[in-house]
């Protein structure tokens, strides 16, 4: 009986025994599981670093094209240096040769090439006529990896569009940034066996993992209607001492076609050490900023007069030189006044007094419902960062006298690529587009992935209210104060403005913001031009006279260009006479029976005239007659 417990016992135990190695067993293989399996990829990561050194290939970045295939911006050739300080075997030698050929100090590059870490970086983006030199030495330890850095071959043009990247290559703005995920492309590396230190073995084998480029993109501009635009405002900002100068190039369906703003900045010399200026340059105030717009504005509301029914062809408006609502005086530009003008007479004399009463006449719904529908309010959806929506005032806050003021183009603040998209679908048969600049995207193997169609957000105005529309301004170029817009043997439409600029809440003395917005050819639209020029110097401060001729001159080298056909009609001349010293009303009287259109400065008697008296001009233009002083009351 004693016999058999102890065998029980024995039992028992051996079978302990043989369960907790069964165990032990069971977790060693569980364990061997995963690191074989599960941490397979891990481990063998970290063995191969442990015996092997990795150069980037730097991934070339997509090329962005314009509408006709020219290269706005590539990518240039250059090269990284890096010292894996175990594998210098002559560190004397290799500061020479480093601190030399780069240009660095020998005490730099010493204490770089010293420090106890696996790899150290020398310099960035060099040349490779430099990275030969470095690379013929055939030093040990030292090593150049070849890469890409963005290259403008126009420099400075298109600036505040595209943007640019950073030393790593990445997109930070404009459409560099927009569209980083399509131009970024995959970097690979070379592999090089080394020993446990870190030095390169002697025939040991390198593995590559090539890189894989970005995408291409080609985009709605065109690079040499860019440049008419680049040109024209680098031209106007000097004749005017301007601030700035801006222009829009928009074909119909939204394809922003050139967009340019002076000052600007060269792309390949960014003035990286100076963040303040760099955020000034590269911001793009045509899609982020608002202005008042003033009379160009009166666009959309002859639209919604028209569209609504409360003005034709045969509407008559009287023009005293003010209009009171809510017993506010509210001055026309012309402050003696336009006297009776049919609707046609008050957009080409751009009477302030006609557009209050189209505005009072619709009421604020109505003309809401057709600004809204023309964008006012909104964000276009332009494939760009920053885009602000505009200011309009809440329409249950509008009184009388803000409607009339909304009616001239004051109190309310657009952005210049609201302006000219709603001036699009104001001529273009009523259809408004979604503005944009990407036009495809192509994979590295050339197939297209992305192409852009052009999308209609909405319908604001009719095809007769459009047609009716074209008509009118038409009439601004040709016999009204948009003359210095006409292009020979093209039919041109469009609008002069004039801003004063708020301060601080305040209207700021002197400072005005002068535009134009016009089409063409206007028969059958294809392009819209808006140029802005912000606080010109002077006395010549009106659109008519510092805006409108350049973006005829614009569009003057775009017919060229596209080879458009011209009507040439025989221009009649008369030479200026002299008005000093004549009362103001007598005056614009004597010249607007010579067939010149007038702005006036200033009232009483005329002081001075722009151009002077004896200039040959042609019937048609305008003309500025300065007064005593500038009427304020």
């Amino acid at each position: 009986m004693q016999e058999n417990n102890s065998i029980t016992k024995l039992r028992k135990r051996l079978l302990i025994v043989f369960i907790s190695i069964t165990f032990l067993f069971c977790l060693l293989g569980v364990r061997l599981f995963y690191l074989q399996i599960i941490e397979y990829d891990f481990l063998s990561s970290k063995a191969t670093n442990q015996w092997y050194r990795e150069l980037p290939l730097t991934a070339p970045r997509g090329i962005i094209y314009d509408d006709k295939g020219e290269v706005l911006a590539g990518n240039q050739s250059v090269y990284t240096v890096y010292v894996r300080p175990n594998a210098v075997t002559e560190k004397t030698r290799v500061t020479e040769l480093l601190s030399s050929v780069l240009g660095l100090k020998a005490d730099t590059v010493s204490e770089k090439i010293s420090q106890k870490r696996s790899e150290v970086t020398i310099a960035r983006n060099i040349s490779p006529e430099t990275a030969k030199k470095i690379i013929h030495a055939d030093e040990k330890g030292v090593y150049c990896s070849s890469g890409y850095k963005r290259f403008y071959p126009r420099g400075n043009m298109l600036s505040k569009v595209l943007g640019f990247t950073n030393v790593d290559n990445v997109g930070q703005n404009g459409l560099e940034g927009y569209y980083d995920k399509y131009l970024s492309g995959t970097d690979g590396y070379a592999y090089t066996e080394t020993d446990i230190a870190g030095r390169e073995v002697n025939d040991g084998s390198t593995k590559y993992v090539p890189a894989i480029s970005g995408c291409d993109m080609s985009l709605t501009i065109n690079a040499n209607i860019q440049s008419f635009a680049e040109s024209a405002i680098v031209e106007a900002s000097l004749e005017w001492g301007a601030k700035s100068c801006s222009a829009i190039v928009m074909d119909m369906t939204g394809g922003i076609k050139a967009m340019a703003s002076y000052p600007s900045y060269d792309l390949n010399d960014i003035p990286r050490d100076d963040i303040d200026l760099l955020n000034m340059l590269s911001k793009n105030q045509l899609i982020t900023d608002v202005y008042e717009p003033g009379s160009t504005f009166k666009i959309f509301t002859t639209s919604a007069g028209l569209t609504h029914g409360v003005c034709s062809d045969s509407s008559r408006y009287y023009c005293s030189g003010k209009h009171v609502v809510d017993g506010q005086r509210i001055k026309c530009w012309r402050t003696i006044g336009h006297g009776s003008q049919s609707l046609a007479e008050g957009v080409k004399n751009s009477c302030n007094v006609v557009f209050m009463n189209l505005a009072l006449s619709m009421g604020k719904k109505k003309f809401y419902d057709t600004l809204s529908a023309f964008g006012f309010g909104a964000k276009t959806g332009v494939d760009f960062f920053g885009e602000s929506a505009g200011i309009m005032m809440k329409e249950e806050n509008i009184k009388n006298v803000d409607l009339a003021r909304i009616g001239f183009g004051q109190a309310v603040a657009v952005t210049p690529l609201q302006l000219i998209n709603g001036v699009c679908s104001a001529v273009n048969g009523g259809k408004l587009y979604e503005p944009y600049f990407l036009s495809a995207v192509k994979s590295p193997e050339g197939n297209v992935i992305y192409n852009h169609e052009p999308k209609i957000k909405s319908n604001p105005i009719t095809e007769d209210v459009s047609a009716k529309l074209r008509e009118l301004l038409v009439g601004v170029v040709e016999e009204g104060g948009g003359s210095k817009a006409k292009v020979e043997g093209i039919k041109v439409g469009g609008k002069t403005g004039t801003a004063q600029k708020y301060e601080n809440g305040s209207i700021a003395s002197g400072k005005y913001v002068s535009s134009f917005v016009g089409f063409a050819p206007a028969d059958n639209p294809k392009y819209a031009v808006l140029f802005i020029v912000d606080e010109p110097s002077g006395y010549t401060y009106y659109g008519s006279l510092t805006a409108a001729p350049y973006a005829g001159k614009i569009i003057s080298r775009i017919a060229d260009y596209e080879k458009w056909e011209r009507r040439i009609e025989q221009a009649e001349y008369v030479d200026m006479p002299d008005v000093t010293g004549l009362d103001m009303t007598e005056a614009v009287a004597l010249l607007e029976k010579l067939g010149l259109k007038v702005e006036t400065v200033g009232w009483g008697e005329v002081q001075s005239t722009t151009p002077p008296y004896g200039e040959r001009i042609r019937i048609g233009e305008v003309i500025l007659v300065r007064g005593k002083e500038d009427d304020n009351s």
